[in-house]
């Protein structure tokens, strides 16, 4: 063998050594947006560290996020209308574009084939290639005989390739079926003043819009939409006393075990627990201040809840058993968003106004890590790649 073909070996084997090296999975990984800076933070959630930051993503004030089918990709839908995709396994970004003045979220098909934008301006939904970002679709919230745009809100993706969204000014719900290439739309009229968000539950069955405007919840059923809206739980929301309102809470953040619905009650330091077969109430659980997100560990067992302005530096638990809190702790001042990991044995919680992210242990409620970063807000890990309205 010669000195010339023993160094192209060599060479080879080394490259060979550092490609083998930086070979990872997704499934560990997710990201967090840093809303003060138009950046965002990847994570991994089993080293308890952050691999990278990718900048350069404009307003990111009410972001969200969602992933592709293999997980590797990151679509991020900023509030200037910004949508960027990033490559999370190279730490950057794809392509991003301004495909409105003002946007409020998204959601990704079943196929994973589509990405569908909702917008305040112009209101309406844009659906572009998840590949390309190249636009296939518009979708204007036009109502009042085709002459008035209604903001768009609680856009989300539903079994049989449909987005399914609310109209805030025409108080409208809408089903966008994508499943023969072309977008069918059905409309629900009158189901309610300012519907302000919505929802689908973990089997894709029901969509549930929030009312800004009065008291209630608009309830659609997805496996018969030709029954219409139904009205459930109309005395949820500020009653007559209208309560002062500090932060109206997420619905995403509902929690859904098996037989109960953990709501935010709004205005009020409860959280409302509902029958999810016929959703009427059962009780209320008194908490330490207005819940913005109630969100359950996978398993069930237990609820985590955050609170709004100015109780926001707390997070509490709640056993799903004796419907009752059962820890309060303090992540830091100004907690925005907490996300489990896939079988629920951490928690990672932001603090933005304490420029951290903390990792919990849920089993013994120990504080594993605390990760520095900048205003720290949403965080969004890649198991949502699997799963229904997220």
């Amino acid at each position: 063998m010669t000195s010339v073909l023993r160094s192209v070996i060599l060479v080879c084997f080394l490259m060979l050594s550092v490609a083998c090296s930086s070979l990872r999975g997704t499934g560990d990984l997710g990201v967090v947006i840093e809303r003060a800076t138009g950046s965002v933070q990847i994570i991994d959630t089993t080293q308890h560290v952050s691999l990278n930051r990718v900048s350069g993503m404009g307003d990111l004030s009410h972001a969200i996020v969602v992933y592709s089918r293999d997980e590797r990709y990151a679509y991020v839908f900023g509030r200037d209308g910004g949508l960027t995709k990033i490559d999370i396994l190279r730490g950057k970004i794809v392509k991003r574009i301004i495909q409105s003045g003002n946007s409020i979220g998204g959601a990704i098909s079943q196929d994973g084939k589509l990405v569908a934008v909702s917008n305040y301006t112009p209101g309406g939904v844009k659906v572009f290639s998840s590949d390309t970002l190249k636009l296939q679709a518009i979708i204007p919230a036009a109502y009042g005989n085709e002459h008035k745009r209604s903001k768009v809100v609680g856009l989300v993706d539903a079994p049989g390739q449909r987005f399914v969204f609310s109209l805030y000014d025409a108080g409208q719900i809408w089903i966008a079926d994508f499943s023969s290439g072309h977008p069918v739309i059905t409309k629900f009229k009158n189901i309610g003043i300012h519907p302000y968000d919505g929802l689908i539950t973990p089997d894709g069955r029901y969509y549930i819009a929030g009312l800004f405007g009065e008291d209630g919840l608009a309830l659609l059923d997805l496996w018969h939409p030709e029954k219409g809206v139904k009205r459930i739980l109309n005395d949820y929301g500020r009653g007559d006393k209208k309560m002062p309102v500090y932060k109206m809470p997420h619905l995403e953040g509902w929690a859904m075990t098996e037989d109960y619905a953990f709501l935010p009650e709004v205005g009020r330091n409860e959280v409302l627990v509902v029958n999810r077969h016929n959703w009427k109430r059962i009780t209320s659980i008194a908490v330490h201040g207005q819940p913005v997100f109630v969100m359950a560990r996978p398993d069930g067992r237990q609820v985590w809840v955050n609170f709004a302005y100015p109780r926001n530096d707390t997070v509490q638990v709640i056993n799903t058993e004796k419907l009752r809190v059962i820890k309060t702790l303090k992540p830091g001042k100004a907690v925005l968003h907490m996300a489990f990991t896939p079988r629920g044995e951490q928690i990672w919680i932001s603090a933005r106004d304490a420029n951290q992210v903390s990792v919990y242990d849920t089993a013994n409620f120990n504080r594993i890590k605390i990760l520095p970063m900048t205003k720290p807000s949403g965080i969004f890990l890649t198991d949502r790649a699997d799963r229904i309205g997220l």
